[in-house]
């Protein structure tokens, strides 16, 4: 078996404490205390430190105090009550909340103020908390909490004034766009903004209720939303139950759209099929994709997805490594295929893809040794998002651009997919036997 791969964003170095976050003593413990870190995100760009050179920038962490005037005049970050002088009174941590129907539907709660979400801990060394053995009361609050914060809609003056009392201790903050700020992260850095951002999108994007149309409200420190119907004090005379009092219900909790990521080597593994999406800069080719449908395996939706883009039929599935994706939040699971490369390439099917074709090992490995090859501007990045084909290249430097670009191995899966095969890492038997990444399906 292969060494384990680890991926850009994936391995959190947080115990994200997912038992205590129905607690509204221990998050505002957490929240408070000087210890505590905080992420600023604007309209999804993280905040941070900015460097003389503009070059490379790293995540920007504020402390409560730093922070304290962004979070609203509530007298409680969690748990707030119908008024924002008092909240309801804190469940003791560790109570069976379910007992208690009021507490229930206040459990972390915010209903006022910018969103916040409890990313989690970082433990000091050789301390692992388990639910029955941690945090019976707030003095056994230990380690560094980590929390996301969304100022998009926070007056932008306060937002300034805040940044500019920070900055006068640290450095110059920004917010950036995602994917370049992102470049100079650490390993232990981007899994924290990567679940710091796709749980700040999903707060955002879900503002009502599925079940009955009513505005939802923040439980669980931002792991959960729930419709204001149910709250103690709200007045639904004359209004059908909603059906979320009752039940299990998905669109309450934090959705992770899975999506298969494939690198298709031809019988020999001697070229990969690579395809140049219509939103892609120009130049630029990647992996094919798509996301995984209701009831299909990830092996049916390796060979739905990869014939409807390009009319090719691919077989020896196997399982490489999977890499969170907070763009806005999926799950990028990445497999090798074998396919017989005399097929007919077609991207007519779904009109997905503006081109797709086979690439030798030496194009590849020429294309990963150009200093411009997995290069992306930040403008080029901001328009990926854009519902047409964005062009212009990246401005050469002492050599001649490069034929065609290829994703970056140290952001992206599809980067190590197609950098495993060009260096020789991953060859046909490897993929026939499925002895590559981390397991086989």
């Amino acid at each position: 078996m292969a060494n384990t791969p680890v991926n850009f964003y994936e391995g959190t170095p947080l115990n994200r404490l997912s038992w205590l976050r129905e607690s509204s003593a221990f998050l505002n413990a957490a929240a408070e205390t000087p210890r505590s870190k905080w992420l600023l995100f604007k309209n999804g760009e993280p905040l941070v430190v900015k460097t003389p050179s503009n070059a490379l920038h790293s995540l920007a962490y504020l402390s409560f105090g730093q922070i304290r005037e962004l979070l609203g005049d509530d007298a409680k970050l969690f748990g707030q009550g119908q008024s924002k002088e008092a909240g309801p009174a804190s469940t003791p941590i560790g109570a069976d909340v379910n007992t208690l129907p009021q507490e229930k539907a206040l459990q972390g709660a915010r209903l006022r103020g910018p969103v916040i979400i409890f990313l989690g801990v970082e433990e000091d060394e050789g301390v692992k908390a388990l639910p029955t053995s941690a945090f019976k009361s707030a003095d056994d609050l230990t380690g560094t909490p980590y929390f996301g914060l969304d100022v998009s809609k926070v007056e932008v003056s306060r937002v300034d004034e805040a940044l500019k009392v920070a900055a006068a201790t640290t450095s110059e903050f920004v917010f950036m766009e995602p994917r370049s700020a992102s470049n100079a992260f650490t390993h232990f850095d981007a899994p924290i903004f990567s679940m710091a951002r796709s749980m700040i999108d999903w707060n955002g994007r879900n503002r009502f209720c599925p079940g009955c149309g009513s505005r939802v409200y923040s439980l669980w420190g931002g792991w959960k939303l729930s419709c204001s119907t149910l709250l103690p004090w709200a007045n639904n005379e004359g209004q059908e139950p909603c059906i979320t009092a009752k039940g299990l219900h998905n669109f309450a909790h934090p959705r992770t759209d899975a999506v298969v990521i494939v690198a298709i080597l031809d019988d020999k593994a001697d070229r990969i099929l690579l395809g140049r999406n219509k939103k892609f800069p120009s130049g630029f080719y990647s992996t094919l994709a798509g996301f995984v449908e209701p009831s299909e395996s990830f092996e049916d939706s390796v060979k739905r997805e990869i014939y409807e883009e390009s009319g090719v039929q691919v077989h020896s599935v196997r399982y490489h490594s999977c890499q969170p994706w907070p763009y806005p939040a999926n799950l990028m699971i990445g497999f090798f295929a074998l396919a017989d490369a005399q097929q007919t390439i077609r991207t007519d099917l779904d009109t997905e893809l503006e081109d797709a074709r086979w690439f030798t090992r030496e194009e590849i490995l020429e294309v990963l040794n150009h200093p411009d090859g997995t290069k992306m501007t930040t403008r080029e990045l901001k328009n990926l998002d854009q519902e047409h084909s964005t062009s212009g290249g990246l401005a050469s430097g002492e050599k001649a651009p490069p034929s065609f670009r290829v994703p970056n191995r140290k952001q992206a899966i599809a980067g190590v997919l197609i950098s495993e095969w060009a260096c020789g890492k991953i060859g046909n038997t490897d993929v026939r036997s499925g002895d590559i990444g981390k397991s086989k399906i």
